[in-house]
């Protein structure tokens, strides 16, 4: 499914938890942070798709997801500040 969207996207989650730092980890989950906002995009643009499409119901669920994945976004942005010891 990736492939239609962005062909040159690549999965590789391989030794994501091997860290061995806080610093480590502050990286990857600042790849994983913005990973996971592009894909949240991505489902919004199909949402608003299905929406014209006259798909409301599965675009309504879609549109639930978004929320879920903006909610958890936000969540490790949170986790994010308090690793990197900014201020909320």
């Amino acid at each position: 499914m990736h492939e239609i969207g962005h062909p040159h996207h690549e999965h590789t989650h391989e030794n994501i938890t091997a860290f061995e730092s806080v610093e480590q980890a502050v990286k990857v989950l600042d790849y994983m942070l913005d990973h996971n906002k592009h894909h949240a995009e991505e489902v919004h643009e199909i949402c608003h798709k299905l929406e014209l499409s006259g798909e409301a119901e599965a675009a309504e669920f879609l549109d639930k997801a978004v929320d879920a994945f903006r909610e958890g976004n936000t969540l490790m942005e949170n986790a994010l500040r308090l690793l990197k010891k900014e201020e909320n």
